[in-house]
């Protein structure tokens, strides 16, 4: 055992021997040339290529690392991997995953299957520093086949870096804006206010016909995906939707569903707040991609009546310059005009950001002014109607608990409710009012819904009647003369009879 330990002792003394012979006679260029001629002749044979994406870039954050680890994030849960992390942020709902420290996993593209590393080492001690970077180096090292370096390399980081923005947007908190009070600035100078939207409303919840609402959710989502179609076409990638229809009917409804569902932030324009043209095209500038923006009741907002019925009131005249305006006038109202309206849904302005959705909602489509419906600005009118049967469905479904086999069995209730809804015409606010009263007793729900809709087919039918009456009491005023000129035509007709008549008896008698 002696002679062993001292074997051992004698060739580690030669081996420092040569090394110190080695460092003597080889300059470190030469030994670094000859590493790097090594790892060539490896590289050469190997059948692999590898790419590093450091965490740090210089002093700068690099985006493709934060990008690929949101990626991988999101796809290690259904992708083989020896070793996960989990976390689960404060007051958050679900569980993220994540790759361990220098473990790998394999993901697929394309049908290529590629490896990921997490490779994690520690940082050699720094002397001062303005900006010290972290204690701990990190990044991830693709490797991939060489074959298949050139075929999916740029596509599949394109790929990383579009899904992770999508999964960014649907994780990012949203909001709710609108433009501050006579146009005033806050802390950051920017002229909208914020609150997070927290709206609850979806398409599965939204009581209206349900070939509509899938019509609606295809139009939205070709929207989302479409900017390659827009940059082919030419146009401006935005779209514009006209909510109509009578109060309560769910317009308000169906701007936080389409939200919810594209994941869009929300710009609740008031034009009482804004006082020039200039003023409303600084608004939208300061708007974002990816948001709706809405301007509620814009009949009621400024004055941008229908020209024509204007004109004609005012007997075939032209409007006068201010009846297009907003009321403009000594005391710093607004003066918004129908022009800047329009340049700010369509005009050159509209195009200074990209996905972006204008939403007008009325209560009377006919007070607006046909140049502002027009395809190009609101491309798509929705008109939002009375509460129907399919929709009263999906508002059973949501209040009352129905399942699809409860509303199929159709009990005396159900089919008089069925026969009696259209007659009745009442608003989806209305009806969710009666049911969510009776929410916890179904049948006392359902007789007080049937009752409802009877009370308001009685008011209907006699309201009708009445309007008949009026209607037929207006025409007999506004034709007194016709009936006058009537009579008297009778009369004459008749006297001019009676005149011939004693005429002809005359003529008997002389004959006689």
């Amino acid at each position: 055992m002696k002679e062993f330990w001292s074997s051992v002792a004698s060739l580690l003394g030669v081996l420092a021997f040569c090394q110190s012979i080695l460092h003597a006679v080889f300059p470190p260029e030469l030994r670094f040339a000859v590493l790097k001629l090594f790892k060539r002749l490896f590289s050469s044979s190997s059948y692999y290529c590898y790419f590093d994406i450091t965490e740090i870039d210089g002093v700068n954050t690099n985006e493709l690392y934060n990008a690929v680890q949101l990626y991988l994030s999101s796809s290690a849960s259904s992708v083989a991997g020896s070793r996960l992390t989990l976390t689960r942020a404060l007051n958050s709902s679900s569980t993220t995953f994540g790759l361990s420290n220098n473990d790998s996993l394999v993901d697929t593209f394309h049908g290529v299957a590629v490896v990921w590393e997490h490779v994690v080492s520690q940082r050699q001690s720094q002397s001062f520093s303005w900006r010290p970077l972290p204690e701990e180096k990190r990044g991830f090292t693709l490797r991939l086949r060489k074959k298949d370096k050139h075929f999916i390399l740029n596509s599949y980081l394109d790929f990383i870096i579009d899904r992770a923005n999508e999964i960014r947007r649907k994780n990012q908190e949203r909001f709710l804006y609108t433009n501050s009070r006579g146009g005033s600035l806050d802390s950051r100078g920017h002229p909208w206010e914020s609150v997070p939207f927290k709206h609850p409303s979806t398409f599965d919840t939204l009581a209206m016909d349900p070939a509509m609402k899938t019509e609606i959710m295809e139009d939205l989502r070709d929207f989302s995906n479409g900017q390659a179609f827009y940059q082919k076409t030419g146009r401006a990638w935005k779209r514009g939707y006209l909510l109509y229809g009578p109060p309560g009917t769910g317009k308000s409804s169906m701007i936080a569903a389409m939200a919810n569902f594209l994941g869009y932030d929300v710009y609740d324009l008031e034009l009482t707040e804004v006082h020039t043209n200039s003023e409303l095209r600084k608004l939208l500038m300061k708007t974002s991609s990816k948001s709706i923006i809405v301007i509620e009741d814009i009949d009621c907002s400024i004055n941008l009546g229908n020209r024509k019925k204007t004109s004609s009131s005012a007997g075939g005249g032209s409007a006068p310059p201010n009846e297009m305006r907003g009321g403009a006038g000594e005391d710093g109202a607004n003066s918004i005009t129908l022009s800047g309206l329009l340049n700010f849904t369509d005009g050159l302005w509209s195009c200074c950001g990209s996905e972006r959705i204008f939403v007008f909602t009325t209560n009377h489509i006919e007070k607006l002014d046909p140049a502002l419906l027009r395809s190009g600005r609101m491309d798509m009118h929705v008109f939002m109607s009375y509460c129907t049967f399919p929709a009263l469905k999906i508002l059973l479904q949501n209040y009352l608990g129905f399942v699809d086999s409860d509303m199929e069995l159709k009990s005396p209730v159900m089919e008089e409710i069925e026969a009696v809804i259209e007659k009745a015409r009442m608003t989806p606010a209305d009806i969710s009012e009666v049911l969510i009263k009776n929410r916890r007793h179904k049948e006392k729900a359902m007789n007080e819904l049937l009752e409802a809709l009877r009370t308001e087919t009685r008011k209907k039918e006699k309201n009708s009647t009445e309007v008949e009456d009026e209607e037929q009491e207006k025409r007999a005023l506004e034709n007194p003369k016709q009936n006058c000129d009537d009579g008297e035509e009778f009369e004459e007709k008749s006297w001019k009879k009676e005149s011939s008549a004693e005429e002809d008896d005359e003529d008997r008698e002389k004959l006689n």
